[in-house]
């Protein structure tokens, strides 16, 4: 396949904070971007910035050597390339089509059969690094396809991260990306049940934070989640109702692939509780206090 290379034209669909963010670096790459949102208002910014607007996926994809998406779930991808106005009525033959949703990973392996079909490669590249990793370009890229396929599209991988990995065919991103879910969300639990633990005993979490730090517990949620727990910041870096979806799908993952996997059911099970305690839109990391209000501490 012909390399995609900047000015070429690139469709970016979704422009939510991640999707915004990555299709600005696309753009600042040099590639020729064309912006496609549910909310017109979402996109203004990149269309002030010089993207065009188009209304329809059919639309974003038509001229595009590459066209990407990142929309909230499974049904939401399959409209954007299936629907009455959806990226395989507009995309030419030879089209790459990146998807960097999070979605079930059989739905992606049979996404990628259906745009084969019409010679159209899908790859699945479900993203890590939250809405700052998206803003500098500094995303890891779990990708799932054919190596053709990611080969012509590295330039549009690089616009966007600096760890991209091709795990191997369709659906691939998606069981790294459930795997990726599943150890944060197992790790949250352990040191909000850890930390809970040592302030119960009389010790002074922050302290206790520190000297872990420095020993085998290392770790980027002891350093990143646990200071949100201790400090209650559960604004939204990446909301709980988001991870729970994201845990739905690496319990579907375990159980499609037969796996016995406790901590990955225990995960789910308090993504579950952390969103009906009321928690949903509150930071992932609000499950430390859900642990703490669990186990009868009153802040």
């Amino acid at each position: 396949m012909t390399p995609i290379l900047p000015p070429a034209r690139v469709a970016f669909i979704g422009m939510g904070v991640m999707g915004a963010a990555m299709a600005a670096n696309i753009m600042k790459s040099g590639f020729d971007l064309t912006v496609s949102s549910r909310s017109r208002s979402k996109a203004e910014a990149m269309i002030a910035a010089g993207a065009e607007w188009a209304p329809t996926a059919q639309d974003a994809a038509d001229g595009a050597g590459c066209v990407c998406l990142c929309v909230p779930d499974t049904p939401d991808v399959e409209a954007v390339l299936f629907g009455e106005e959806g990226v395989i009525h507009g995309a030419a033959p030879g089209t790459v089509v990146i998807d960097f949703s999070t979605i079930a990973a059989a739905a992606s392996a049979e996404f990628a059969k259906r745009m084969a079909e019409r010679g159209i490669t899908l790859l699945d590249s479900p993203v890590s690094g939250g809405p700052q990793g998206a803003i500098d370009g500094t995303l890891t890229c779990m990708v799932g396809g054919a190596d053709a396929g990611f080969s012509a599209a590295r330039a549009v991988f690089d616009a966007v991260g600096k760890t991209i990995t091709l795990l191997g065919p369709a659906g691939s991103g998606q069981i790294c990306k459930s795997a990726n879910q599943l150890m944060i969300v197992a790790a949250m639990q352990a040191v909000a049940e850890a930390l809970t633990m040592g302030r119960k005993a009389g010790l002074d979490p922050m302290l206790m934070r520190q000297a872990l730090l420095g020993g085998s517990a290392r770790s980027f949620v002891l350093e990143n989640h646990a200071k949100r727990m201790l400090d209650r910041n559960f604004k939204p870096g990446f909301r709980a109702e988001l991870m729970r979806k994201d845990i739905r799908l690496a319990l579907g993952a375990v159980r499609d692939n037969g796996v016995f996997a406790p901590s990955t059911a225990l995960a789910a099970q308090m993504m579950e509780a952390v969103v009906n305690s009321g928690r949903g839109g509150d930071d992932c990391a609000s499950l430390g206090a859900l642990v703490a209000e669990l186990s009868g501490m009153k802040d």
